[in-house]
């Protein structure tokens, strides 16, 4: 069979056979290529659908990652835009205008779940500006006291939506961000995400324009705490809402939110800022016989040369010029940066304050020596050559009641000199508001302040000292010089009105223990007049071995039963009209006043011990009463102590990029319950409260909590010297000073008192903001931060080194 197989070997058979086979081999090569065509339509019929819908979910998620649209069945379910960040937290007018996100990357169904979304956070935006500051109805509802009731992002159901994906969290506000990142940088934000989980809420990168170098994922909730702490105190300032950080870059309005187009809010605030920036500000030097340390109400020596008499130290008390200086004080000559804290009260560079004369007549006493390039302090007074703090321990031990630190907050030190008793009564937890008058002792003040002790240039002349009345625990006399037995007593009845009730006046003059017979016959003229006032010698002191000075302590009464029981109605007691608490420019009087007596009277009742008294508000402020901020006088407290306990915590403090162990000498230069100054109890300065007259006299307050400051008029300048200050805090100061002052003046004041590297930190209205941040540029100082939002503003600069060349001589500062 096989021979028979192959025994058609002629052509026509292979011919048939040849053509069979190639049919055949067609036929297969066919239905493969069928089926090959059929396998590859059915593939790319299905795995196109499965990455479409991939790319849908991918594209959802990023949509996500931008704006979460939270619906609120109980408002008619429009959306409210709400981000990782707790922004349930902020009042309505803090997030206006954050959610309109544009997103140019995605297409297909992620685009048009980006487009819903931003339609919905339009709806938004023009539903929450038509509320104005009302809470929103279906989302949070705030309190009285600012504190969230709902809708705070936080709650559990939002909580879940959050957890759905990690990932989520970090990129919601990125969306300018977005469009300009590879998918390089997919490492970069899980990282990111990461630290974001770890601190619990949200960061972005880089988006805010203005110059913000310093800040780390460390400020993470400052949106959300200061916002929140904004809408207890929502009557002080509109949206001063000002996280600092990168949770600033939340909420920056100058963000490319809108596409390609501007907006005219926009267009016209840049037209506005560069019609500012292009007003050129020409600085001069100013040119005084008190060169460096030039005091423009110190040193009119125009005015100082026509006065009728000096008897009573007229020469040294406040003379402004009517125009202030718009001129910068020069610096001295190898200026250094001051020595930090507590170094500096052993020593300070001598070319800081280059004054000799008070070593060479005070140096015996301890006071300061000149110590190669250092002037040297070795702790000592007249009173105290070998060291204050064994005298102020031998104070407290002859009359323990005083208690430092506890009892005795907050006193004040007549005649400071270089100011050592106050410098060591920080280690007693005191604060001592320290003066002198700028006299034939060089620099006195200036070396108080230079070493980070606490003092002004002030005198006992024939005004009241700026200070309200009844809020001195001690005041503190050593060899402070002043006469206060003569003219019946008229000096003494002041230190009378600023003593509190039950407090006590120490006095380690050399009456107390010398028999010389002016000596004797001037102790014996202070025991007749504190006995005429009522005062009780609770003690006089033999002669302290150590320093060979004794102490009398005299105590002033809390209750009124003497003055009705005196003899003689002298010293006289004041009229009732006669308001203890008026201090700006008021002559002084020989009389006192009435101890208070009702229980709700400040005064009658003397305060808790540091440091409770520091949080706990004044018993005499009263729920009938209206604070500056329009809630109860208690929750006006309470919620300004909050405000500004998370504004600094949460901002100042890790925020702003300052160094605050290189920060000292702190003003606030418009405190009101000095919550600023509270804020920062337990950082190593201290801050002098400043209350301008002009505003609610809410000093008494400030010296409750055991704090201290005084009243001034920012139209005038500061008697302090220059150079003085660490860091200015300016809380919506500078928009009011210029509506009645030259602000050109008060700048260069700031100039004058802030140390160069000092920081000024200033929180106003955008247009003060703007116009301050010009004049500031102009004299080359360093932007830190700047930030708007709506209507407000945060500003921090640092000072320069920098001087003009030009000279201005300020004629009346001539000697």
């Amino acid at each position: 069979m096989a021979l028979g197989k192959y025994s058609r070997v002629d052509n026509n058979g292979r011919r048939s056979s040849s053509s069979t086979y190639c049919s055949t081999v067609t036929i297969v090569v066919f239905v493969g290529l069928c089926l090959v065509g059929i396998w590859m339509m059915t593939s790319s019929s299905v795995v196109p659908l499965q990455n479409g819908d991939d790319t849908a979910q991918e594209k959802k998620n990023e949509v996500k990652d931008q704006v979460t649209p939270v619906i609120d069945e109980s408002n008619g379910g429009s959306n409210t835009a709400q981000f990782e960040d707790n922004p349930g937290d902020l009042p309505e007018d803090a997030t206006k205008g954050d959610f309109n996100v544009s997103l140019t990357k995605d297409d297909g169904d992620g685009n048009l779940n980006m487009q819903e979304n931003q339609e919905n956070s339009e709806e938004t935006k023009l539903d929450e500006s038509k509320k104005d500051d009302g809470p929103s109805e279906g989302g949070e509802k705030n309190n009285d006291s600012g504190e969230n009731l709902g809708g705070q992002g936080d709650t559990e159901e939002n909580s879940n939506d959050k957890k759905t994906d990690p990932e989520e969290s970090n990129e919601k506000p990125d969306s300018d961000e977005n469009d300009k990142k590879s998918d390089s940088d997919d490492g970069e934000n899980k990282q990111d995400e990461s630290s974001s989980e770890t601190n619990g809420d949200n960061k972005v990168d880089g988006q805010i324009e203005e110059t913000v170098n310093q800040n780390d994922n460390k400020e993470s909730d400052k949106s959300t705490d200061e916002a929140k702490d904004d809408a207890q105190v929502k009557n002080q300032s509109s949206n001063e809402v000002f996280p600092s950080g990168a949770q600033s870059e939340l909420l920056n309005e100058n963000m490319a939110q809108n596409g390609s187009f501007s907006t005219q809010a926009t267009e016209s605030k840049n037209e506005k800022e560069a019609q500012l920036s292009s007003k050129e500000y020409s600085w001069k030097l100013c040119n005084s016989t008190a060169g460096p340390d030039y005091i423009p109400c110190l040193d009119n020596w125009n005015a100082i040369r026509h006065l009728p008499s000096t008897k009573h130290y007229e020469h040294r008390e406040r003379h402004c010029p009517e125009e202030p200086p718009t001129c910068l004080v020069p610096l001295p000559e190898g200026y250094k940066r001051p020595i930090e804290w507590p170094k500096s009260r052993e020593k300070i560079w001598y070319y800081n304050v280059p004054h000799t004369k008070l070593a060479q007549i005070k140096g015996h006493q301890n006071w300061v020596k000149v110590t190669g390039e250092y002037l040297t302090f070795p702790g000592g007074g007249t009173q105290f050559k070998h060291g204050a703090l064994h005298y102020i321990d031998f104070i407290e031990e002859s009359v323990p009641d005083i208690a430092w630190g506890k009892r005795s907050r907050v006193i004040l030190d007549v005649g400071c000199g270089v100011a050592s008793f106050g410098g060591f009564l920080f280690d007693r937890n005191v604060l001592a508001m320290s003066f002198a008058p700028k006299d034939e002792h060089e620099a006195q003040v200036q070396f108080a302040l230079e070493r980070g002790i606490p003092a002004v240039s002030a005198v006992m002349g024939t005004k009241r000292l700026p200070y309200p009345g009844r809020v001195f625990d001690i005041v503190h006399c050593a060899r402070c010089r002043v006469p206060w037995h003569i003219e019946g007593g008229k000096l003494l009845l002041e230190l009378n009105r600023v003593l509190r009730p039950g407090g006590f006046f120490v006095w380690s003059a050399t009456p107390v223990y010398q028999k010389i017979p002016e000596d004797v016959g001037i102790w014996k003229a202070m025991v007749d007049l504190t006995k005429a006032m009522c005062w009780e010698l609770v003690n006089r002191t033999s002669r302290d071995t150590v320093n060979g000075v004794a102490v009398a302590t005299f105590k002033k009464p809390t209750s009124n039963d003497c003055y009705e029981q005196r003899s003689q109605q002298e010293p006289p007691l004041c009229p009732e009209s006669d308001d203890p608490n008026a201090a700006w420019n008021v002559p002084l009087q020989t009389c006192m006043h009435k101890v208070p007596v009702e229980a709700s009277e400040r005064g009658s009742q003397w305060p808790e011990q540091w440091p409770a008294r520091l949080e706990k508000s004044p018993y005499w402020l009263l729920s009938s009463q209206v604070g500056v901020y329009g809630k109860a006088a208690p929750e006006d407290f309470a919620a300004d102590h909050e405000h500004w306990k998370r504004v600094v915590t949460k901002s100042y403090i890790n925020g702003m990029g300052i160094n605050w162990s290189s920060v000292r000498n702190v003003m606030d230069m418009r405190a009101v319950y000095g919550g600023f100054a509270a804020a920062l109890k337990d950082l190593n300065l201290w801050v002098l409260n400043v209350v301008s007259i002009d505003s609610p006299d809410t000093l008494p307050i400030i010296y409750e909590r055991g704090l201290f400051g005084m009243y001034h008029d920012w139209c005038e300048s500061f008697s302090t010297y220059p150079r003085s200050y660490d860091l200015l805090h300016a809380d919506h100061l500078f928009s009011k000073v210029k509506k009645r002052c030259n602000l050109l003046a008060v700048i260069a004041e700031v100039d004058r008192v802030l140390r160069p590297e000092g920081k000024l930190i200033v929180r106003d209205n955008v247009e003060t903001i703007t116009e301050l941040e010009n004049m500031l540029r102009s004299m080359q100082w360093e932007v830190r931060m700047t930030y708007t939002k709506d209507t407000e503003g945060l500003l921090c600069v640092q000072k320069s080194m920098w001087r003009p060349k030009e000279v201005e001589t300020i004629t009346y500062a001539i000697a």
